[in-house]
């Protein structure tokens, strides 16, 4: 039974499973965080920097637009996670040669190879993901130092109303919005506004999130492309010792 034990744990894909974990973890912060960012985001703009609806309807749109590609981003990897968990407990039992009747086939080679080119190319975009979920960071990181420097005792010295905060030259609405722009007792109203703060927060946590799922990508990359490595080997290996 003890044998029986070590050789179990011996088979399991250790590097697939902590993958999976961080994966699961990222995504979830990421989505999860994202999409309640990207609605505070929305009440913000509404209440502080764009009080005509026509002014920021396309901002609303992309931002439903992007909660949808959420829920379809939290679906996908859940399934893909589960799949290269799988495969990695395939390769690895092959690769460890746990089952002395174990061949490799064509199609078993395929298929890991397969996987390693698409974990490639969600890295590769999971990359792109992460430098993008900075953007809201920054924007919100400039908004709170303005919000720091507005409570510093020197604001008191001179005129608060020459604090301001304009999101129209990021191009999230265009320049003819209404008002555009937050300052002097406005500002003070969305500095010290709960919602600004939890979108901030959560924007940092999901960003955090995407990079968890780069670590967790680069991990399947590595754990994929050894056991495919190994399986080619081994087929050659077969082919040379065939008579």
């Amino acid at each position: 039974c003890f044998e029986c034990c070590i050789k179990c744990l011996g088979g399991v894909p250790y590097a697939s499973l902590v993958a999976t974990i961080l994966c699961f973890s990222g995504v979830a912060l990421f989505c999860g965080c994202g999409h309640v960012a990207l609605t505070g985001t929305v009440s913000i703009l509404e209440t502080y920097f764009s009080k005509v609806t026509t002014d920021h309807a396309m901002l609303t749109d992309v931002i439903q637009l992007m909660q949808y590609i959420i829920y379809g981003i939290a679906s996908f990897f859940f399934l893909y996670g589960i799949i290269l968990l799988a495969e990695g407990f395939y390769t690895t039992s092959a690769v460890k040669e746990l089952h002395s009747e174990f061949k490799t086939t064509i199609c078993g080679r395929c298929i890991s190879g397969m996987f390693v080119f698409l974990t490639y190319i969600l890295g590769v975009a999971w990359l792109g993901v992460f430098g993008f979920s900075a953007v809201p960071v920054f924007l919100f990181y400039n908004m709170w130092s303005t919000c720091n420097a507005m409570k510093s005792p020197m604001a008191n010295i001179t005129n608060i109303d020459s604090f301001c905060v304009d999101v129209r030259q990021y191009g999230i609405i265009p320049w003819n919005a209404t008002p555009g722009k937050a300052c002097g007792s406005t500002l003070g109203n969305l500095c010290a506004s709960n919602e600004f703060y939890l979108s901030y927060h959560l924007y940092i946590v999901a960003c955090a999130g995407a990079g968890a799922t780069v670590i967790a990508l680069l991990i399947y990359m590595m754990a994929t492309t050894y056991n495919f490595a190994v399986l080619k080997f081994k087929s050659r290996e077969d082919c040379c010792t065939k008579f």
